[in-house]
């Protein structure tokens, strides 16, 4: 990694939530950047409807990363860093507006259908998906899509605050309460995720996801896969 990389890398990393920066950690190299491209620009979508006032503002905001996602890369304007570390996706981001559609599916009115909230899971199951492809694992992309969806639905109950729309996402998450499938060493991170956000919402609490506790799940799952 170049000295220009390293400094992408340390500025999106400190974007990161730190159950993500957990997980992050167990992306063996070659992975590292695609997959921290995936959790900043993760990250940045959620920071965008959090810090908009009005729906109309973040869908505006959300429509010029579903514009620019869906262009060549090549054509990307320079400057950005989430752009560069997306470059690591070698032109095969097109899963990625996926995400961005279902972040979108968030600036509905409250209360959320379950269905926006089903939406909102697959979007960013898919963009996992589009990472297992990335990282030479296309025959693991719907297992990866699996464990992505579940934690995806498992952290939006835990971070909903309606109580219909809450009920409603833990009406998904324990739809998919078979055995999650162990994926390749450089997908462990989605399965850290998926691990940490099902101990988050079991114990209520987000301390339950960077407790000393939790970083020996991190541990066994980076290690092991389960």
């Amino acid at each position: 990694m170049t000295s220009a990389s390293s400094f992408i890398a340390q500025g999106l990393t400190e974007t990161l939530p730190p159950i993500a920066r957990l997980a992050l950690a167990y992306a063996p190299d070659p992975a590292r950047m695609p997959t921290l491209a995936l959790l900043a620009l993760d990250a940045r979508l959620a920071g965008l409807l959090r810090h908009s006032r009005e729906p109309m503002l973040a869908q505006l905001r959300l429509a010029w990363w579903r514009e620019t996602l869906g262009q060549d890369a090549a054509a990307w304007p320079e400057g950005e860093p989430l752009l560069a570390a997306l470059r690591s996706w070698s032109n095969a981001h097109a899963p990625l507006v996926a995400l961005v559609d279902g972040w979108e599916m968030l600036t509905g009115t409250a209360p959320l259908p379950a269905d926006a909230l089903a939406g909102m899971a697959e979007g960013r199951a898919a963009a996992f998906s589009g990472l297992a492809g990335v990282l030479g694992f296309a025959a693991q992309a719907e297992d990866t899509r699996a464990v992505a969806r579940r934690w995806a639905r498992a952290d939006l109950a835990m971070r909903l605050g309606h109580p219909q729309e809450r009920e409603a996402a833990l009406a998904l998450y324990r739809s998919e309460m078979a055995r999650p499938p162990r994926l390749p060493r450089p997908l462990r991170p989605v399965a850290v995720l998926s691990a940490l956000a099902r101990r988050r919402l079991e114990k209520g609490t987000e301390a339950a996801a960077t407790s000393p506790a939790a970083v020996l799940t991190a541990l066994r799952v980076g290690l092991i896969g389960r």
